[in-house]
């Protein structure tokens, strides 16, 4: 009987008389196929990071592995489940979050429910109310339509923690817009932090538990609890997690807008100002109230020569710290406002006030730390489009003044 007969074979690369039988032989080339199939994917995944991104690799992956699982609810949802959609998460993140909140049954009964809507490409930053065990067909409806996003908190320049009444409406401060924002819904019925729950946490935490940065640490403890935030939030668009305590709420914030505040330059800008990265914030806030953009840096160089530049300092005199006290938006003040103590009158006291009076702006932080120059000292309202005359001496200044009052300025 030949070699042949028995299965036997005669590799040319080895000894002539060890026989390899046919089997090892097919197990050898399984092996090698396999490898070689092993190496594409490997290729594949590259690419994926090329093209893509590592979150897009991976994700790719899964599916040519057949990791991703087409699992799939059939209902609308039961729960509520609030999930977060960050900047530059791409749909497959998206999925995965959702996922994990348990939303949909499978990160990929989204992805392929979302390939027949390209609205889903388009999905924003920040909270959206979904519910548990969603289809994926029902998860994309509900996370593309604008009622479902959390409506981001818009802070405006100038804005105060605490609302203020302006010609007989009320103007919702920082802590009314959170409250607002704060709202969720539990068993059919919506529920919402009040603005006094977040002032009360404001003013009987401690400021390290609500993230205030280490550079105003010192100056938030030493201030009046009811003032101790003020400035801190500076203007941005924020977003805020619904149905969490009013600590973690205002930490959020806190912490998200010490990370504006280092973009615009606080506290690492402020080194050659002469002032603690705190002061420079108060100027900011001051800039903010008394003066419209254009004139930012000519009502920083006031500030900077009354407080410090000048042989003599002087009071800073402005009007807008007194009402910031008196909770008024008016412009003027009367004879009595100015001539009543406390720490914010500028009349009566030489140098800053002991918080913020309102949130800073990037560009009136900018010119807290960048003044104009020159030698000017006084500044007035000149116009009714809010523009101010600047001016470097008294008779100068009452010139100005009385011109802007004939005019009906104010």
């Amino acid at each position: 009987m030949s070699g042949d007969d028995l299965g036997l074979f005669t590799d040319p690369e080895v000894d002539e008389r060890r026989p390899v039988r046919k089997r090892d032989r097919e197990r050898d080339n399984a092996r090698a196929k396999a490898k070689k199939r092993k190496k594409t994917v490997l290729w594949l995944v590259v690419a994926l990071v090329l093209a893509g991104g590592l979150g897009g690799a991976y994700y790719g992956y899964k599916e040519l592995r057949g990791i991703g699982s087409f699992d799939d609810y059939a209902g609308s949802g039961e729960t509520d489940a609030i999930v977060e959609v960050q900047d530059g998460d791409v749909i497959s993140k998206i999925a995965s979050t959702l996922y994990d909140n348990g939303v949909v049954a499978s990160a990929r009964a989204f992805v392929e429910a979302g390939k027949t809507d390209a609205r889903v490409t388009s999905i924003q930053p920040g909270f959206y109310l979904m519910k548990t065990k969603m289809s994926g067909q029902n998860a994309v409806a509900r996370m593309i339509d604008p009622k479902t996003r959390v409506p981001a908190v818009q802070i405006v320049g100038g804005l105060k923690l605490t609302d203020i009444q302006a010609n007989g409406k009320t103007v919702p401060g920082i802590y009314s817009q959170l409250a607002a924002a704060s709202c969720t819904e539990k068993d059919g019925q919506k529920v919402c932090l009040s603005a006094d729950e977040i002032k009360a946490a404001a003013e009987q935490t401690d400021p390290v538990a609500l993230g205030v940065p280490d550079w105003a640490l010192v100056d938030v403890k030493a201030a009046e609890p009811q003032f101790r935030l003020e400035g801190l939030i500076m203007r941005g668009v924020y977003q805020v997690k619904p149905g969490v305590s009013a600590v973690e709420l205002l930490r959020s914030v806190i912490v998200s807008s010490a990370q504006k505040l280092q973009g615009a330059g606080i506290p690492g800008g402020t080194v050659n100002t002469g002032f603690r990265p705190y002061q420079v914030l108060v100027i900011a806030s001051l800039i903010e109230k008394e003066a419209i953009e254009p004139d930012f840096s000519k009502v920083s160089q006031v500030i900077y020569n009354r407080l410090k530049h000048l042989p003599q300092t002087m009071p800073l005199q402005f009007d807008s710290t007194i009402n910031y006290k008196n909770n008024q938006p008016h412009i003027r003040t009367s004879d009595e406002d100015r001539g009543a103590d406390g720490p914010y009158n500028t009349y009566k006291n030489k140098g800053l006030t002991p918080t913020p009076i309102g949130s800073p702006s990037q560009q009136a932080i900018a010119a807290a730390m960048k003044p104009e120059g020159g030698e000017i000292l006084y500044f007035v309202k000149c116009d009714k489009n809010g523009n101010s005359c600047f001016a470097n001496t008294f008779e100068e200044h009452d010139a100005n003044d009385k011109k802007a009052q004939r005019e009906g300025v104010y």
